[in-house]
């Protein structure tokens, strides 16, 4: 009986080892798709942040520079990767300033290849009088 029993437990050997390489393109496809979330997260982050910070410049700015200081503080901060493709544009129409900024999604990493579509950030302010 004893015998019979030290038999068994031998035929299983191996058995975990074969179900974890089975799982493992699951897995590894999981972690992948949590990734790219992060990335497009981080991107919707990033694009609010520079239109705040453009709309910033640009309320504060003498009205023939307002462009070139929009543009500059909404690229000012962002990371490399993001800021080469970023697309800044502010207006304003009476008295209130908008920004726009618009930024590629990366394919898991940043600063290669991007999705086809774009995140957009926006953000408003009263424009300050210049004297």
């Amino acid at each position: 009986m004893a015998a019979r029993s030290r038999r068994r437990r031998g035929a299983d050997r191996g058995q975990v080892t074969i179900e974890f390489l089975g799982m493992t393109p699951l897995i590894i496809l999981t972690l992948v798709l949590l990734w790219q979330f992060v990335l497009t997260g981080y991107t919707w982050t990033l694009a609010g942040n520079a239109a705040d910070e453009a709309v910033r410049a640009a309320t504060a700015a003498h009205p023939y520079d307002r462009q070139n200081a929009c543009e500059q503080a909404g690229k000012d901060k962002l990371p490399d990767a993001w800021a080469g493709e970023a697309d800044v544009t502010c207006a304003t129409a009476n008295g209130y300033v908008t920004a726009r900024v618009d930024l590629q999604v990366p394919v898991l990493f940043p600063g290669t290849i991007a999705f086809p579509f774009e995140v957009e950030g926006k953000a408003g302010a009263i424009e300050e009088e210049t004297g």
